[in-house]
């Protein structure tokens, strides 16, 4: 079994270049929720990293992953009370 693509990106954080390797569904995924909360891409990843500074137990890729994790699960769980609600 193959492993899946991933596309390795550069951001600069706390004035550092890193980068980062994400599968092409997290890198949209990133992208929607940046548009959704009108910061970019960049920006999110920014905030990611503070987050993850605190909570000091991820590398960024995997941070980045388990944020669009909960994000999307936040969401489903908004669904579901706005359904309720009806």
């Amino acid at each position: 079994m193959s492993t899946p693509p991933t596309i390795k990106r550069s951001v600069v954080i706390a004035g550092h270049a890193t980068s980062i390797s994400l599968e092409p569904e997290f890198w949209e995924a990133l992208r929607k929720i940046a548009a959704v909360d009108g910061v970019s891409v960049a920006g999110l990843i920014r905030q990611i990293d503070q987050n993850l500074v605190l909570s000091q137990h991820r590398n960024l890729s995997s941070a980045i992953r388990v944020f669009i994790l909960r994000r999307l699960q936040e969401d489903l769980k908004l669904r579901k009370t706005a359904f309720l609600l009806k």
